[in-house]
C-alpha cells in the first residue's frame, strides 16, 4: 500500500448512493405495508434487501480494490479514522435517547402518574396504579413477566465480552503479522456475534410464548425490545462486516502497518458491547 502523505485520491463519480436510496426507497414502503399487513409490502422488502446487498458486496469490492491498489495514502486513512470516529459518535447519540427515555419514565414520569395529586382529572381513571417499574404504565394492559437478568441474558453477557477479548487477540495478532493467528481469532469473533443473535432470537420468543411480554406492552415493553432490538441489529452489522473483513484477511489484505479496515470494524464491535454493558445493568438488572 502507499505510504505517501502528499496526495489524496478522490473517486470517479459513483451510482452506489443512488442504488442505496431506492433501496431504501423499497425498504420503508415495503416495511409500512408489511406493518399493516399487506402482502405487497413483503414482497418490496425482498426487493429492497436484495438491492441492499448487490449495493454492499459491489461496493465493499470496489473499496477493497482501490485500497490494495495504493489509491489511499495517509491523508485518506486520517479521513476514513475521523469519518468512523464521527459515525460511532453518532451510533452513541442513537443510544443515548433510547436509554434517556428509559431514564425519564422510571425517574420522572412513572412518580409523577402514580402521584395523585400530580394526575389531571379523576384519579380513578387509572385505577390502583402503584407506579414500580417494571410497569406497563396507566392504563389497562395483559399481564406480564419481566425479562430476568440471570438466565438468557447473563450468558449473552459473557458472550458478547468475550467476543471483545478475541476481536482484541485478532488485532494484536494482525499487528505482529500472524495470519493464522488473524483468522483464527476472527472466526471465533464472527461465531460468538452469531451466537449472540441467535441467543437473542431465542430470548424473543420465550418472551412473547412464555412471559406475555411484547411490543405493545405498554412502557417497559416497548423500552425492552426497541432497546435490546436496536442493538441486536448492531451487533448484526458488527458481525457481518467482521465476515466481510475476514474474507478480506483470507485473501491476504491488510498489513501490520496498514489495516484500518480492520481497526474500523474493531472500533464498531467494542461499542456494541459497551453498549450491552448498559442495556445489562439498566434493563435487566435494575
Amino acid at each position: 500500500m502507499s505510504q505517501e502523505s502528499g496526495h489524496y485520491y478522490v473517486p470517479s463519480p459513483s451510482p452506489y448512493p443512488i442504488i442505496g436510496s431506492v433501496a431504501l426507497l423499497f425498504l420503508g414502503y415495503g416495511a409500512a405495508l408489511s406493518m399493516n399487513k399487506l402482502e405487497l409490502g413483503y414482497g418490496l422488502l425482498a426487493i429492497g434487501f436484495a438491492i441492499l446487498f448487490y449495493m454492499c458486496f459491489i461496493w465493499f469490492g470496489t473499496v477493497a480494490r482501490e485500497s490494495e491498489s495504493g489509491k489511499y495514502g495517509m491523508d485518506v486513512d486520517k479521513s476514513f479514522r475521523w469519518g468512523m470516529s464521527w459515525f460511532i459518535f453518532s451510533e452513541v447519540m442513537f443510544f443515548c435517547a433510547f436509554f434517556g427515555a428509559l431514564f425519564y419514565m422510571r425517574v420522572l414520569s412513572i412518580p409523577w402518574l402514580a402521584d395523585e395529586s400530580t394526575i389531571l382529572g379523576s384519579p380513578e381513571q387509572w385505577g390502583a396504579y402503584e407506579g414500580i417499574w417494571p410497569t406497563t404504565g396507566p392504563g389497562d394492559y395483559e399481564a406480564f413477566t419481566p425479562m430476568g437478568a440471570w438466565g438468557l441474558p447473563a450468558i449473552n453477557t459473557l458472550i458478547l465480552l468475550t467476543s471483545g477479548v478475541t476481536c482484541t487477540l485478532a488485532h494484536w495478532a494482525i499487528k505482529e503479522n500472524r495470519r493464522d493467528a488473524l483468522k483464527k481469532w476472527l472466526l471465533a469473533t464472527i461465531f460468538l456475534g452469531f451466537l449472540f443473535i441467535g441467543l437473542q432470537a431465542y430470548e424473543y420468543v420465550h418472551a412473547y410464548n412464555d412471559l406475555n411480554l411484547k411490543l405493545s406492552t405498554g412502557a417497559y415493553g416497548s423500552t425492552f425490545f426497541m432497546l435490546t432490538g436496536f442493538h441486536g441489529f448492531h451487533v448484526t452489522l458488527g458481525a457481518i462486516m467482521l465476515t466481510v473483513i475476514y474474507f478480506r484477511c483470507a485473501a491476504g489484505h491488510f498489513t501490520p502497518e496498514r489495516h484500518f479496515g480492520f481497526e474500523g470494524v474493531a472500533w464498531y464491535w467494542h461499542f456494541v458491547d459497551v453498549v450491552w454493558l448498559g442495556l445489562f445493568i439498566f434493563v435487566y438488572l435494575m
